[in-house]
């Protein structure tokens, strides 16, 4: 039976994740402010896919063959992976602010258990409900901060911030017994190249001609860090998570990631916080606290 100091080393490293993943948020931020979301997508995409190449060439024991009857799920980690999750994700922080795509992604854990419930039929408890609705309700609180215009611009990035949280769990859950089957890290790299594979269409039907001239020096370092470090070790972190604990134990995780980017995105992009976004946040964090804890 594992106990609950044999996960520490886990926990750890999941904390890690997390502040690789919230530096994500400020560096995407600044990313696609100066790059589009889909072009940026195709060289993060690009970038990963090289980086687990490298590494499954020097580790060729990591190499599995891939059972005919598991290629139906890893196509669509794929197709959550890169071509909603990701593209979502950067399209929102195209149009609203990191500290509420953070937000978004806490919800993560409440996806989690509602998907848990209505598909893998898993009960709820009162406790988790409740929640569950104080978790909806700072949502709520934090995308109607300038009104529910369905033109406004950050209104647009808070809804893709919500169902690219949503991709995200799912992705979680489709992709928990194959990471156990194959293991973490090559179950991600794996997931990687599909999303890749099948995001080449996508982009080149929309951009078939890419100006690198608008590509500064700055964004390529920001596209290494999106590409290698979050996609390449912070994906690995996560799945290798997921081999060795509970899928809600992980998810709770991005509890932490809120308070981290609001942190990140003070001190780099001198982001005013309105009080809407606090007591939302304290309703997403505290409903989510009630989820996971009882």
């Amino acid at each position: 039976m594992t106990t609950k100091n044999s996960n520490t080393p886990i926990y750890l490293l999941l904390v890690l994740q997390q502040l690789i993943a919230s530096g994500t948020h400020i560096v995407a931020s600044s990313l696609t402010q100066e790059v589009e979301p889909k072009v940026a997508l195709f060289f993060r995409s690009i970038i990963v896919c090289i980086a687990f190449t490298i590494f499954f060439l020097l580790q060729k024991k990591q190499i599995k063959r891939i059972e005919k009857s598991d290629y139906f799920t890893l196509v669509i980690m794929g197709l959550l992976n890169i071509p909603l999750n990701q593209y979502l994700f950067l399209s929102a922080l195209e149009k609203t602010s990191p500290p509420n795509v953070a937000l978004a992604y806490s919800l993560l854990p409440a996806f989690v258990l509602i998907i848990a419930a209505m598909f893998l039929g898993e009960k709820l408890r009162l406790v988790k409900t409740i929640g569950i609705i104080l978790a909806i309700g700072g949502t709520i609180i934090l995308i109607a901060q300038k009104g529910f215009d369905f033109s406004s611009t950050s209104f647009q990035g808070d809804l893709l911030a919500l169902t690219a949280s949503l991709s995200w769990a799912i992705y979680t859950i489709v992709g928990k017994r194959f990471s156990q089957k194959y293991g973490g890290i090559y179950a991600t790299g794996l997931a990687m190249f599909m999303g890749t594979i099948l995001y080449q269409p996508i982009f080149f039907a929309q951009s078939p001609e890419i100006n690198f001239e608008l590509i500064s020096t700055k964004n390529w370092l920001q596209l290494l860090y999106i590409g290698a470090i979050t996609s390449g070790l912070g994906y690995a972190i996560w799945y290798y998570a997921l081999t060795k604990i509970e899928a809600g134990r992980v998810a709770v995780f991005n509890n932490v990631q809120p308070v981290f980017v609001t942190i990140l995105a003070l001190i780099f992009l001198d982001q005013q916080l309105s009080t809407d976004f606090f007591i939302g946040g304290s309703l997403i964090i505290g409903g989510i606290y009630l989820t996971q804890r009882y």
